[in-house]
């Protein structure tokens, strides 16, 4: 037998001595801790010290001894696979002696350093542990029952996966029956340990859980009002959870359960409460919801409306009495990271703008995202948003006496929640709102000038919900007023307030598109002033603001005296802002709006934009190079930067056109880009593929040279499981082939059998599927004998694909390439003919010579078939079509 390890008294004093040091506050004294630290770690035999501290050293204090274990299972992370065997045993040993030990502290750092060995792909080499821990459950002394429960909690959360699988042997099958016995402790710590160990195995269906579902219910029902909050808010969370994986075993208590979670919505606890509140988020979404609920609307929407309040604690952090704060600078943490969208082609549709899949939906998180990010007040307002979709207008029975109250109510924070549930409820109840709005929206158009910040900043955001139905007014009832108000919000005082207005305003942009064209100037004044006003995160909302305003007006903003008062803001900052500046995103994406809207007006402003976009993108490679030959040395790239550069290019190309040639051909632009099209990141290749297509537009002379590379690449990027990638590599193949014409006939072999494969594929998005559709159909104008012997392949997902896009040059040119392939293969079409006649009846007025070509197909097929056999054929017809047809086409 190996005698026990005993530390050297010296070792063990210099550990303790930086033990004490890693708690000074100084930060210079923290960094010769962890250089120390660091060189210990090449002795053997420092874990053993470090083990020893927390479970033998009895005489110091407890943080002490927390900290060497924290240090201790650092170092496990690290390098636990270098410990020697005898150091890991050691640690093992000690941990399990220990798992009892007196103090919390002490037995929650085991607990943690056990799991850490677990996770460490130990629970195979540490065949002992489980049985072990599952033993010490049944110990009569508390500390080490709660000490082994605690281990065995995070063990269920680290490795959950690993436990149910036969890696193990399924130790779940003992674990489970054997946590469901200590539902009924007497310690309401251990009943939460053991509901929270099980709760881990719900969503994944684990089959030991399912297998004893029935005595995990009572059981939960058991400990419904146990006086514990902590246990209350497990057996929500439990309830939640099984809501979504086995509502078929909830079926039959759903009443009480529905009775219960009334009563845990308004626990005195918050975080049961919203726990709690949770379940009816989850329940909207099943589809036995409308039935299951509708008795009990009438107690659970005062209950949510409640929950909307902002709480005492919430009014304390917002500053809720600070009124004005545009002053004070920005607190840099507070400034979330935001996400680029890169470009993605999509087409028109008929009666709307353009569309694109991206439908951002201004969200419930829109008004207070610097609390505590998930409360009650915000997850009783989603569970009324997604409540208003199930119930829409019967939600309003209940609603509509509680908000005649709320929304002229004396007190600010009652008012405040009652302004939050007409946002909330806007999707849903739309139709049923209607009649209330034209006295509404004059209130709420009222309340954006409230004396409180937070009643101004949720009006902007409900008044937002309801833009879509003011702008379908005559623009001076509604329009207008609230224009004119919004506007005075956005040069607010307080920064919440600023900051709400500047998105609510970003919306009615969208809606309201050239119906604001009579403002505009009025509107500029007001955004080129906020300006100068702004911090910093308003700033970058501020930008939003003007790129969608540019999106909305498009041309109509390419007036002298507007661009006089714009650019010049934008450009200052643009030439403040460094090229390592992250707020580069947001005034590049939006200069990239500025530029298609402005067109020529943008043109004394190109050179330096472009220029430093080439730049951004090849500084960019560079880095990426440097890091991918010396990953050591160098840091990865931020690639954000290159995309955004190559989005903007895309704007510029698509803004200036031709006139952008000469820029193109004094730069590099054109190898940059073939580096981006081949570059790991897909959102890089995606936003490549966009300017490729742009510039194939706008100067093809410069990129044609360039086909024979850049064609293998576009073909290999035709894979569906990324769609913006595929959707613009399809996108720019057809741009490519159109300006190609029949030199395209090499390349129709790179690409056809991917292009009929995703046309063919189920639940393939739109605007995936109408972007292939009109490549097909150019690569067969270009190349009718390569493309038309395949017409049968994808005739009719061609046809369906394209009947429901606009009139346009794409459209065009697609049905001219199906036209010219029929007449080469006239057999491809004939049993999908039908799909042809309603395809082209989408035209409202095709060009003549097209007109020409549809008619000669139809009156060949007629004639082809003959009187008799044509009548039967269309009299399948629906009424519609066939008026169409014979109206435009005599047939």
């Amino acid at each position: 037998m190996e005698c026990e390890w005993k530390p050297d008294e010296q070792g063990l004093q210099q550990i303790l001595q930086l033990l004490k040091e890693s708690q000074s506050p100084d930060t210079s004294t923290q960094r010769s801790v962890q250089q120390r630290l660091e060189q210990l770690n090449q002795y053997p035999d420092f874990n053993n010290y470090l083990i020893f501290v927390l479970t033998k050293l009895k005489s110091e204090d407890e943080p002490t001894r927390s900290l060497s274990g924290l240090i201790l299972k650092n170092n496990v992370k690290a390098h636990y696979q270098n410990f020697p065997n005898g150091v890991s045993d050691f640690i093992k040993g000690e941990c399990l002696q220990n798992i009892g030990d007196s103090s919390p502290l002490i037995r929650a750092t085991v607990g943690i350093l056990i799991t850490t060995i677990a996770s460490k792909g130990e629970l195979q080499n540490w065949p002992g542990l489980l049985p072990k821990l599952c033993l010490l459950l049944d110990s009569e002394d508390y500390n080490t029952c709660e000490g082994a429960f605690g281990a065995l909690q995070k063990i269920c959360e680290d490795s959950a996966e690993i436990l149910d699988s036969d890696i193990l042997d399924r130790p779940l099958n003992i674990m489970i029956p054997k946590f469901l016995q200590f539902f009924k402790h007497s310690s309401p710590k251990i009943r939460s340990h053991a509901i929270a160990c099980v709760n881990q195995f719900i969503i994944s269906r684990t089959q030991a859980l399912m297998m004893h579902i029935d005595p995990f219910i009572e059981n939960l029902f058991a400990l419904a009002t146990d006086e514990e909050s902590e246990v209350r808010k497990n057996v929500c969370r439990a309830l939640v959870m099984l809501l979504e994986v086995r509502l078929d075993r909830l079926l039959p208590h759903m009443h009480n359960i529905i009775e219960y979670m009334l009563l845990r919505t308004q626990d005195q606890d918050e975080n049961v409460a919203l726990e709690a509140c949770e379940f009816w988020l989850t329940l909207a979404e099943q589809p036995v919801c409308k039935e299951v609920l509708c008795g009990h609307l009438a107690q659970l929407i005062p209950v949510l409306v409640n929950g909307m309040k902002y709480s005492e604690i919430d009014i304390i952090l917002l500053k809720g009495d600070t009124e004005e704060d545009e002053a004070i600078p920005d607190n840099e943490q507070d400034i979330r990271p935001r996400f680029h969208r890169s470009r993605t082609v999509a087409q028109q549709h008929e009666g709307d703008g353009i569309e694109g899949d991206d439908d951002e939906d201004d969200d419930l998180d829109d008004d207070d995202d610097t609390i505590s990010d998930w409360n009650l007040r915000k997850c009783s307002a989603a569970a009324l948003d997604v409540l208003a979709n199930v119930f829409r207008d019967d939600l309003l029975l209940h609603l509509l006496p509680l908000l005649k109250e709320l929304l002229f109510h004396p007190e600010w924070v009652v008012k405040e929640s009652g302004i939050l549930v007409l946002g909330a409820i806007a999707e849903g109840c739309m139709q049923g709102m209607i009649p209330y709005l034209p006295e509404l929206i004059p209130h709420l158009v009222q309340c954006l000038s409230d004396k409180k910040a937070l009643v101004r900043s949720i009006t902007c955001w409900t008044l937002s919900r309801y833009a879509h139905w003011v702008v379908s007014q005559p623009p001076d009832t509604y329009l207008k007023p609230l224009m004119t108000e919004l506007l005075k919000r956005i040069l607010d005082s307080n920064k919440r307030v600023q900051e709400a207005a500047c998105s609510a305003f970003a919306t009615l942009e969208e809606e309201a598109c050239t119906e604001l064209v009579p403002y505009l100037a009025f509107i500029l004044d007001t955004l080129v002033f906020a300006f100068n006003k702004y911090q910093h995160k308003n700033l970058l909302i501020l930008y939003d603001a003007i790129g969608t305003l540019a999106d909305s007006v498009g041309h109509h903003l390419n007036k002298p005296e507007y661009i006089q008062m714009l650019m010049p803001p934008l450009i200052q900052k643009w030439n403040q802002l460094k090229d390592e500046d992250k707020d580069l995103f947001p005034l590049l994406e939006c200069l990239s709006s500025v530029a298609t809207a402005l067109q020529s007006g943008f043109l004394p402003y190109c050179e330096p934009v472009y220029q430093r976009c080439v730049n951004l993108v090849q500084k960019t490679l560079a880095q990426a190079m440097l890091y991918q030959s010396q990953p050591d040395q160098y840091e990865a790239p931020d690639k954000d930067f290159m995309i955004v550069a190559l989005d903007l290019l895309s704007g510029l190309a698509e803004g200036l056109g031709g006139t952008i040639e000469e820029l193109v051909a004094r730069s590099n632009i054109l190898t940059l880009m073939y580096q981006c099209m081949q570059d790991k990141m897909p959102e890089v290749r995606q936003s490549s593929f966009a300017l490729l297509g742009d510039l194939t537009k706008a100067c093809f002379q410069h990129v044609k040279p360039c086909i024979a590379d850049f064609m293998p690449i576009l073909g290999t990027n035709l894979n569906p499981e990324l769609i913006s990638v595929c959707n613009n590599a399809t996108w720019a193949i057809g741009e490519i082939s159109i300006q190609m014409g029949s030199e395209m006939q090499p390349y129709i072999a790179m690409v056809l059998h991917q292009l009929v494969e995703i046309i063919n594929r189920p639940n393939t998005p739109k605007t995936l599927l109408e972007n292939t559709a009109i490549t097909i159909g150019r690569l067969g104008y270009v190349c009718p004998q390569e493309v038309a012997p395949m017409l049968q392949q994808f005739i009719r997902p061609w046809c369906t694909s394209l009947r429901n896009i606009r009139d346009n040059e794409e459209k065009d040119s697609a049905f001219r390439g199906i036209c010219t392939m029929i007449s080469v293969n006239p057999g491809g079409v004939v049993q999908d003919f039908i799909f042809f006649c309603d395809a082209v009846a989408s035209w409202v007025n095709p060009k003549d010579d097209l007109r020409d070509m549809f008619c000669k197909i139809l009156h060949g097929f007629k004639n082809q078939v003959g009187e008799e056999n044509w009548r039967r054929f269309s009299d399948q017809f629906p009424m519609p079509l066939k008026e169409r047809l014979a109206t435009f086409y005599g047939v």
